[in-house]
């Protein structure tokens, strides 16, 4: 198949679409666009885009067409309205809605009986910070056809990682470093709780937060390592040091009258870990007791 490299597609224009649509245009792209609410275009249209009746113009205008709506479901529907069997013969689709491992699969089976090429990824970021050297975005599926567009790809942002063959691996990868990003975020809440209690102002309290962040993700890069070799000797952080810790915040918790759940819910799990006998091991231990349910 002979790929055009000035030629894109972009389905659908919230915010993020929108900014990806920009960036091609900025490059001096030929930019179709297509959304289901045709006034969202008229932004990208005078900025040069040309706006597509129907999702068939679209996918038809350009090899690549990159996705981005909802969730899986409207992009479902979407494509379901296609007017021939033929129009993604040899087309090259990126999903970068938000979804499911699962979704993910499905759609690449969906694709693949449309004799389409089907890559799925995920924006570890928000719009406005695309485009930056350290903007990550997690691709997964057919590695021949992710090397062939990598270049156009890398418009949109200079940290992008290619998971692998398996397609599910993007949008699994997403909800797992979600699952950090809320995790972390609901203990910086408790700490805010902490923080007023003693009256510190919590803008101060954040700073410091911010300011040892780049550590702990050091820390935690390394019990991934850890947890990657199965070797739990203690190399860093015993857990005991960890049980230790979430009972003195649990304790401050109830002494200072302020919300107990967060620290509670983690004394639970740590407390399973001790009683499985691994107290004397590497902080990482603890995701032997997770692996079961509870």
């Amino acid at each position: 198949m002979t790929t055009s490299k000035n030629q894109i597609s972009i389905i659908g224009l919230g915010p993020m679409g929108i900014k990806i649509a920009q960036l091609y245009l900025q490059k001096g792209f030929e930019v179709t666009v297509f959304n289901r609410t045709a006034a969202k275009a008229q932004q990208l249209a005078q900025e040069g885009a040309n706006f597509a009746e129907t999702l068939q113009e679209a996918i038809e205008a350009s090899p690549l067409s990159i996705v981005i709506v909802h969730n899986y479901a409207i992009a479902t529907a979407l494509f379901a309205t296609l007017e021939t069997e033929t129009a993604l013969n040899d087309k090259i689709i990126v999903q970068l809605t938000t979804g499911t491992a699962q979704e993910a699969r499905q759609s690449e089976a969906w694709f693949r009986d449309k004799q389409a090429y089907y890559l799925d990824g995920a924006i570890q970021v928000a719009p406005e910070q695309m485009a930056q050297p350290d903007t990550t975005i997690l691709f997964s599926g057919n590695m021949e056809k992710y090397t062939a567009i990598e270049d156009t790809l890398k418009i949109l942002g200079g940290n992008l990682k290619y998971l692998g063959k398996n397609i599910a691996a993007a949008a699994a990868l997403d909800t797992a470093t979600l699952s950090y990003i809320y995790g972390a975020a609901i203990g910086f809440f408790h700490g805010a709780l902490i923080a007023e209690s003693e009256n510190f102002d919590v803008k101060e309290y954040g700073n410091i937060i911010a300011e040892i962040a780049p550590g702990m993700g050091e820390f935690l890069k390394h019990e991934g390592a850890v947890i990657s070799s199965g070797d739990f000797r203690i190399s860093q952080s015993p857990l005991a040091i960890s049980i230790s810790a979430i009972d003195r915040i649990l304790s401050t918790a109830k002494l200072s009258g302020i919300n107990s759940e967060f620290p509670q819910f983690a004394a639970n799990w740590l407390q399973r870990a001790k009683k499985a006998g691994y107290e004397q091991e590497e902080f990482a231990a603890l995701i032997k007791t997770l692996r079961s349910p509870a």
